[in-house]
């Protein structure tokens, strides 16, 4: 085996084992949000979950990946290495999108705006940066996804929101905002910690090889930055709460961490850990500030996908003008602009279009009921509901 053999081989493996954490992060979002709604909403969460990420591979290796990449040349590793690398990615921000519109929204009009979302709307804008277009010409820098992922996810979440409506009974006609608690609250700590250690692959995975001293030196510095821009918005958000309220929240803190994750996202190997640990903070502070922000805007998002993703996404992708020798505030705002745009308009167009034609919330009586009964005809918890048998 020559050299060059052997730097394919272990850049090919490096690559499938990254791709293959950032696939079990489907794993944690699933959880997440199974967590976070209410029970007789828990299965219809999971079915989303499994089906967003089938389609997703199916509509990305169909029509997403040549709409975003052409024909790469690819050379360091195999070529299927990179698409499956490169299509967990688009899952991971179709899933964003499910927690947001959970508990109201009809199964059947959100696989179909996923099938869209997958094949068109988010390649589309992805071939403007990693496909090498005129955002990666104009000297956008967005290491691993902070906004060609995270928020492109919350932009076409938050179009779906505005015009899905809150669920009912989150907010009272004077004004007043009420607390819907999530069931499982264990469910969702294991989901926050199962995408915590599927960012290692995200962001890790994103350098694309291993092979060579600056390359193994830039993965291990990704990886630290990752893990303490995670723990620092974690903290943060658990002190900022802590005053606030003078309760340790802990969907809030759960929400920290992975604001930290999204921030960093942008550009993990550029900086220190104490620079990362410093984004991290912003993150866990602005994540707080934002989920309370858009609860009074009567923008109702049942675990806070488009405070994480979107805000600190945006967060995240300022920063790089402070860590990137090469990028600039102005540069970075152009993306951002340009992705918010894109994935915002044409995501409203075709949320709206479900809604004259077939339909994107589910009726008050299903929504009473729960969407497991309505959708999938299976309770998560039937137990808990008609108590056991003998």
């Amino acid at each position: 085996m020559t050299v060059t053999d052997l730097s394919y081989a272990l850049n090919t493996f490096y690559l499938l084992v990254s791709a293959a954490l950032v696939m079990w992060m489907a794993a944690g979002f699933a959880m997440l949000e199974a967590g976070l709604v209410r029970s007789k909403n828990t299965t219809e969460i999971l079915v989303k979950n499994i089906l967003l990420y089938a389609i997703a591979c199916l509509c990305y290796l169909l029509i997403g990946y040549t709409l975003m990449y052409g024909s790469p040349d690819v050379t360091d590793f195999a070529p299927q290495a990179n698409f499956f690398f490169q299509v967990v990615f688009v899952a991971t921000a179709m899933s964003i999108v499910s927690g947001a519109v959970a508990e109201r929204m009809k199964l059947t009009s959100f696989l179909l705006f996923a099938v869209v979302m997958t094949s068109f709307i988010y390649p589309i804008q992805g071939s403007w940066s990693w496909g090498g277009g005129f955002l990666a010409n104009a000297g956008f820098i967005d290491f691993a996804g902070s906004g060609i992922v995270h928020l492109a996810g919350a932009a076409a979440a938050l179009a779906g929101v505005l015009l899905l409506g809150p669920r009912k009974g989150k907010y009272g006609h004077s004004g007043n905002i009420y607390a819907i608690p999530g069931a499982n609250i264990p469910l969702a700590a294991l989901g926050t910690l199962i995408l915590w250690l599927g960012w290692f692959g995200f962001n890790g995975g994103s350098q694309l090889s291993i092979v060579g001293q600056n390359n193994s030196s830039a993965v291990a510095q990704i990886f630290v930055n990752t893990n303490t821009a995670a723990a620092a918005g974690a903290l943060a958000a658990f002190l900022l709460v802590r005053i606030i309220w003078r309760k340790s929240d802990l969907t809030m803190i759960l929400n920290g961490a992975l604001a930290g994750l999204v921030a960093i996202t942008a550009e993990p190997s550029a900086s220190s850990a104490i620079t990362a640990s410093l984004i991290g903070l912003g993150a866990g502070v602005l994540v707080v500030v934002a989920i309370i922000g858009l609860d009074r805007a009567h923008i109702d998002d049942p675990v806070g996908a488009i405070s994480v993703h979107g805000v600190c996404g945006i967060y995240g992708l300022l920063m790089v003008s402070m860590t990137h020798p090469e990028a600039t505030l102005l540069t970075q705002l152009y993306g951002i602009a340009v992705i918010f745009a894109w994935v915002f308009s044409l995501s409203l167009l075709i949320w709206w279009l479900l809604r004259v034609t077939m339909g994107i919330r589910i009726s008050a009586e299903h929504e009473y009921s729960g969407a497991d009964i309505a959708d999938c005809g299976v309770e998560a918890y039937p137990e808990f509901v008609y108590g056991k048998t003998k």
